[in-house]
């Protein structure tokens, strides 16, 4: 069993505060005013965006291998954000996890909590949706910040193709292994 926040707002007096709720069982009703919350923002960073660069009056150059990089860059931001131990830090908040981390590599997170802690922990453990967040602050950062925001895009991108090419050394080496195996 694991404590959640209820509702304040609609809990009866008796029932404001904490209630028990068994570990790994989502509540009844989807958070949808904090996924509400969660879209009106992303679309006021965007906005804002817009609005900063207008004010700068600079207007971004996007070529096809701009949009090459933003993708390699944002793969590697979502894996690190949803997937890897560094980016813990920012799940942990919003996850309840099965296992011990410092023991275990294949320790399972999932959202927890209900309202804006429930939407956030679904937002932090899915890599589509940490993608979609972290193309939209490198594109942010790049109209803000050029040069910061290139340099990020650019350490991400060499990142994830770090993590293809060491992927790619390893099936080539597991391939070798066997292969040697079976000639031995």
């Amino acid at each position: 069993m694991r404590r959640v926040a209820t509702n304040r707002a609609t809990a009866s007096p008796s029932q404001a505060g904490l209630t028990e709720v068994p570990s790994g069982t989502a509540p009844a009703r989807p958070p949808y005013g904090s996924y509400a919350a969660i879209l009106g923002t992303f679309a006021g960073v965007l906005a804002g965006t817009s609005a900063v660069e207008r004010a700068l009056r600079r207007q971004a150059r996007t070529t096809p291998f701009d949009l090459v990089l933003l993708s390699a860059a944002t793969f590697k931001a979502a894996r690190a954000i949803s997937r890897e131990r560094v980016g813990s830090v920012l799940r942990e908040p919003f996850v309840e996890t099965d296992g011990d981390p410092a023991k275990d590599e294949s320790v399972e997170e999932r959202p927890a909590g209900v309202g804006l802690q429930r939407a956030v922990g679904e937002l932090v453990t899915c890599t589509r949706c940490a993608g979609t967040w972290a193309a939209a602050g490198l594109i942010a950062t790049q109209a803000v910040a050029p040069r910061f925001g290139r340099l990020l895009t650019w350490t991400l991108a060499a990142g994830a193709a770090n993590d293809f090419l060491q992927a790619g050394f390893a099936a080539v080496c597991a391939r070798a292994d066997r292969e040697d195996r079976v000639a031995s």
